[in-house]
């Protein structure tokens, strides 16, 4: 194939490779920790209690921070082209920080062993792993929706987008998409930050537009090697997708839902899907399925991707 013959393709090869067999880098070597420390030293010196202000130094934050981790990766490895192998090698590395499908398996799977042993407090702590929603009143079929729901959204945030991200802006453009996803993680919620993180939260909304939504199709192809009903799932997906807060989340998780048959909710907020199986932690094991059946795809899109691009610059 062209595409595996690419310098680009390469990368996200070798990168897949780490991820699957390694998996993250230590916290202090971490790309997304450094941006994590640096919107946590804007967030210290932001203006407090004056909405305007707030409003206008977290729109240049939400666009000068992940520009700036953009700018730093392609200086790196401008720096480095000739060395061509240290090059490639930290394009490797600093691609690999971007996404992050082994450890999104491993917190899903905590919080299934917890639910399989019955321990409904550990799976509640476990649940910090995927998501922050306040697990402390869940029952054990919330805290499985909860867990298939975040590995649904994730599959989107964590991987589809900084993939498609890389494949369209190199390592730059997966280097901004990730600082802008990491600055929503952080500020871009209501209460403390409304304003300070209203800017991060709407290019968050942006910039996924579109990977949720290639997430739903790549989970339905999914679905459909791996047996589910995708006829049933496309018809949950058109009618409960926009239910969420998010514009994009519902699209995934909407998908998972109906692929699953069961009922996805976040009480209070949304119900996604119909409750056709019950809520087992052996659900979690098939959303676990779709998932890397979807991540599959999404590379080998990724791939070929890459060797068009490559194809036609040359």
């Amino acid at each position: 194939m062209f595409a595996a013959c690419t310098p680009s393709a390469l990368a996200l090869l070798v990168a897949m490779a780490w991820d699957v067999l390694v998996g993250e880098p230590p916290a202090r070597a971490h790309p997304v920790v450094w941006m994590g420390r640096a919107i946590g030293l804007a967030v210290r010196v932001a203006p407090r209690d004056r909405a305007l202000l707030e409003l206008l130094y977290g729109g240049a934050v939400a666009l000068l921070l992940p520009a700036a981790f953009a700018a730093a990766g392609w200086w790196a490895l401008d720096a480095s082209a000739s060395a061509p192998v240290v090059r490639f090698l930290l394009e490797v590395y600093l691609l690999k920080s971007m996404f992050a499908l082994r450890a999104l398996g491993a917190a899903a799977f905590v919080v299934r062993d917890a639910l399989c042993a019955a321990d409904v407090a550990a799976a509640r702590v476990a649940l910090r792993g995927l998501c922050s929603r306040d697990a402390s009143a869940l029952d054990a079929p919330l805290l499985a929706a909860a867990a298939i729901e975040s590995v649904a959204e994730n599959a989107s945030d964590s991987f589809v987008a900084p993939l498609l991200a890389y494949l369209l802006f190199g390592l730059p453009g997966a280097l901004f998409y990730r600082a802008v996803n990491t600055l929503d993680a952080m500020i871009g919620y209501r209460g403390r930050y409304e304003y300070l993180g209203k800017a991060s939260a709407r290019l968050d909304d942006a910039l996924n537009f579109v990977p949720a939504r290639l997430t739903a199709w790549l989970l339905l192809a999914a679905g459909w090697l791996l047996g589910k009903d995708v006829r049933r799932a496309a018809f949950v997906r058109a009618r409960d997708a926009a239910r969420t807060a998010s514009p994009n989340a519902g699209h995934p998780m909407a998908t998972m839902a109906g692929l699953l048959g069961v009922v996805l909710e976040k009480q209070g907020a949304y119900r996604l899907g119909d409750a056709c199986e019950p809520l087992s932690p052996a659900r979690i094991d098939e959303a676990w399925r779709l998932t890397i059946v979807a991540a599959s795809l999404t590379v080998a899109l990724a791939l070929a991707g890459t060797g068009l691009r490559h194809a036609v610059a040359g």
